[in-house]
């Protein structure tokens, strides 16, 4: 499973109507299990973003499918980074020359 890191921002639709976030949240939750993919934490930010998330899938196209899922909603807008866990960056820096 890879690891993902997602970087949102709510739209003019999403912060008018900010008080059903939690329940999208929860439905976001529940549509990303049902592609194969975890939400494993949320969190609400300051500064440029309004929130991050950190999701497992099982590959780039499913986290990507995920994504625009979530953007074709029309209440955030997301920048999204593949991430690397230690281990696994552990074995980039062993295998450079």
């Amino acid at each position: 499973m890879g690891t993902y890191i997602g970087l949102l921002k709510y739209t003019g639709q999403g912060i008018a109507n900010i008080k059903d976030s939690a329940s999208r949240l929860d439905g976001a939750r529940s549509a990303f299990a049902s592609m194969g993919v975890e939400l494993k934490d949320f969190y609400l930010t300051f500064g440029q973003y309004d929130a991050l998330v950190v999701m497992e899938a099982p590959d780039d196209a499913t986290a990507a499918a995920a994504v625009l899922a979530t953007g074709a909603q029309g209440n955030v807008s997301t920048e999204t980074l593949k991430a690397f866990t230690e281990s696994e960056f552990r074995g980039v820096i062993a295998s450079l020359p």
